[in-house]
């Protein structure tokens, strides 16, 4: 089952991975990545009489999926028809967060005189190095998801198109023919999609699944969308030395965070030189007829012209040489087959589940991107542990019963867990706010990254816990403590003596929960 040659051995192989598997280019990062979650000459095993559990789709959910139920006794299989990883590995998680780092490096030298650094001259981004860097570094990742990492986890690995046939069984579509696989049980864990709104579907345009696969800096990149796919890569291509504009339909940027952390953001992304135009929408997008290479002469950007129209009904032209197309995501459902299992679903909302992520046939089950509106990696795998507990062994875990944190990772990072105070708002329930500002942490102080804060929301008059949120340049490591604390049910008054080592950032949620405390001690 082993691949039979490196893609840098076969024939015509930079134009078939930039054509199928939207990969470019084919350097020698890019094809040990392709070796590991796409290989050439994959041959598919025979399959077996019966399989305890067959996942669809090898991102984060189908991976745990296949591999913790191998790892449990079962006869295990997972199918994937693009790249093993899914978007983390490929198009999301691991490649932003190379070059969200990259851009760090930079915002750094440039302030390294407040630190007593000189650096001898102004910074000089070298756009392909960063590209080439995160190529070498999500190459070395890959194996954690590679074709023979699920084999050595003891599921078997097939390559192809993945269609249910019936309620229990699939055909496999695959380079070596088609196979038909039954099973037991299966999780449906096929993800998502970008969305391209019909106004840019006639223009040259990125998303999250080719911006990767860019080796020159575009002079101008224009980014539809201010969630946060769209703002992390919006201030990193800024950090690198694009002239910036993100575009948004409301009211403001990240618009289901708390308002205090997507102000921040906004400052610290106009600080790095974005145009943040709100309230905003798109009437027109055009070629101009007109080529750009970057600042060294090299590449070719078609120009693209898009017409924007504001609040006020004035009209205003943006030009752009990279057009960055975050304006949301759908399920991946088309083409499976769903029917024919026996499994509802809606083509905007995805695979229907109950709580124990059945669907409508209570033998399939569907995990991540494709179901449900936590659209994390790490919410994914959590999902594919629940899937295989109550698909093989009679489990009754509950998705309603997690807890789930997230990340935004601009800088700064925004981190929450939770509910947030406009959910309590709308539902009409009372509670209290205790923040603790980082302008007062004495770690954030010394590391020149006081913009930010710890904010924890109870209910009121009590120190019960029901939301968390945290600004910071390492927000998401800070969140881990809080969601610990709403999960196990540690009130804010115990949280609040719990000793932290000083000096650090993580200070300011101690420093947040004393709110309560100070809000309630007796005083003399």
């Amino acid at each position: 089952m082993a691949p039979q040659t490196s893609w840098r051995n076969v024939q015509d192989a930079e134009k078939i991975t930039a054509e199928t598997l939207n990969v470019w280019p084919l350097d020698e990062h890019n094809a040990r990545l392709l070796d590991n979650v796409a290989p050439a000459g994959w041959q598919n095993p025979t399959p077996a009489a019966e399989y305890d559990l067959v996942a669809i789709g090898a991102g984060s959910g189908g991976l745990v999926s296949a591999k913790q139920a191998a790892r449990r006794g079962a006869k295990s299989a997972l199918v994937e028809m693009h790249l093993a990883g899914g978007d983390c590995l490929n198009v999301g998680c691991v490649p932003s967060k190379a070059l969200i780092r990259s851009a760090r490096a930079i915002k750094d030298f440039r302030r390294a005189e407040e630190f007593g650094v000189r650096v001898g001259g102004p910074v000089a981004p070298d756009f392909s190095a960063i590209m080439r860097r995160m190529r070498e570094l999500r190459a070395k990742i890959a194996p954690a998801d590679s074709y023979e990492g699920t084999v050595a986890a003891g599921a078997h690995m097939f390559q192809g198109r993945a269609a249910f046939t019936g309620p229990h069984s699939l055909r496999v579509d695959g380079p070596d023919g088609a196979v038909d696989l039954t099973f037991k049980k299966a999780v449906i864990a096929t993800g998502g999609k970008p969305v391209t709104p019909p106004t840019y579907q006639g223009v040259p345009h990125l998303t999250n699944e080719t911006l990767y696969n860019l080796t020159h800096l575009p002079p101008r990149m224009v980014v539809i969308g201010g969630g946060p796919i769209g703002l992390e890569m919006a201030q990193c291509f800024a950090v690198f030395g694009a002239q910036v504009t993100v575009l948004v339909r409301g009211d403001k940027i990240l618009p289901k965070e708390d308002s205090d952390a997507a102000r921040l953001v906004h400052d610290a992304l106009v600080a790095d030189g974005l145009d943040v135009v709100v309230r905003t929408s798109v009437r027109e997008a055009r070629v101009t007829g007109r080529t750009t290479t970057d600042t060294e002469g090299r590449g070719a950007f078609q120009e693209v012209a898009l017409t924007c129209v504001g609040p006020d009904g004035a009209e205003r032209e943006v030009l752009c040489d990279a057009l960055l197309v975050a304006a949301g995501r759908a399920p991946n459902v088309r083409g499976l087959g769903l029917e024919a299992a026996g499994v509802d679903y809606d083509e905007r909302a995805g695979v229907r589940t109950d709580d124990l992520l059945r669907t409508s046939n209570q033998d399939i089950f569907a995990v991540g991107d494709v179901a449900h509106k936590f659209q994390f990696t790490h919410m994914s795998g959590e999902m594919a542990k629940m899937a295989v507990e109550n698909a093989l062994f009679g489990g009754q875990w509950r998705l309603s019963s997690l807890v789930v944190p997230w990340c935004t990772y601009t800088m700064p990072e925004v981190a929450h867990v939770g509910l947030y105070e406009h959910e309590l708002d709308a539902k009409g329930e009372a509670y209290d706010s205790y923040m603790s500002s980082l302008e007062h942490n004495d770690r954030a102080i010394l590391d020149g990254e006081a913009e930010g804060f710890v904010k924890i929301t109870c209910k009121k008059g009590t120190d019960e816990i029901l939301g968390a949120t945290a600004v910071a340049s390492h927000a998401g490591d800070l969140v881990a403590e809080l969601t610990l604390a709403i999960q196990e049910g540690v009130p804010a008054g115990r949280l609040a003596r719990v000793i932290h080592p000083y000096p650090t950032v993580g200070e300011g949620t101690m420093q947040a929960a004393l709110g309560f405390i100070r809000a309630t001690w007796k005083k003399m």
